[in-house]
């Protein structure tokens, strides 16, 4: 999911191509997701709030990706632009552009323990694993207050909905503002900084 407007982030970039240590956010993302050996098909939902997003992964050299223009009028109308897909099948991997932290073995964890099952998942983080790393923590649309969503949702073929609860610090960091980018090169791993 790629196509919002990132107005907290206060850049003159585009949120997906904002750089964490010299690399787009976007473009960490679709590594994991490559990395991951229980994804297949990379969909990236773009929208005319980020043209620059689009033409960047038009012209990247990701394996198995596709663009899908969505209307960009917010995350769960873009999300069922996505899904309205024909060639899409449910469960279907949905997975924010602001994750720089996300790792491929972070993405098979979370389809390994969702399984076969046909109800949907949410991914959440502690609300207190977030305030303890310095993240940004924004109202929760989540029923448990303690839990704020990660950002890596399935979404299955019938109406039950469960919730994933993940201590990994590499789904706690959205990068919504400038301070919450900061961090995110603050945590990544040594050697890639160096």
């Amino acid at each position: 999911m790629c196509g919002g407007e990132g107005t907290r982030l206060k850049s003159a970039r585009e949120k997906p191509l904002y750089p964490i240590c010299d690399i787009p956010m976007v473009d960490r993302v679709t590594a994991a997701l490559e990395a991951a050996e229980r994804v297949g098909t990379i969909f990236a939902a773009v929208s005319p709030n980020a043209p620059e997003t689009r033409t960047h992964l038009e012209e990247s050299d990701v394996r198995s990706l596709e663009a899908i223009e969505t209307p960009g009028d917010g995350y769960v109308t873009d999300l069922q632009a996505v899904l309205d897909r024909p060639e899409l099948e449910t469960p279907v991997l949905t997975v924010a552009a602001d994750l720089p932290l996300l790792e491929g073995d972070v993405v098979d964890r979370i389809l390994e323990r969702h399984g076969e099952e046909d109800a949907s998942r949410t991914v959440c983080v502690p609300r207190a694993l977030k305030r303890r790393l310095g993240a940004s923590v924004d109202s929760s649309e989540h029923r448990d207050e303690n839990l704020v969503p990660a950002g890596v949702n399935i979404v299955g073929s019938d109406s039950t909905s469960m919730t994933h609860v993940s201590y990994d610090v590499r789904l706690a960091v959205n990068v919504n503002r400038i301070e919450d980018a900061r961090l995110a090169a603050e945590l990544l791993p040594r050697q890639e900084v160096e």
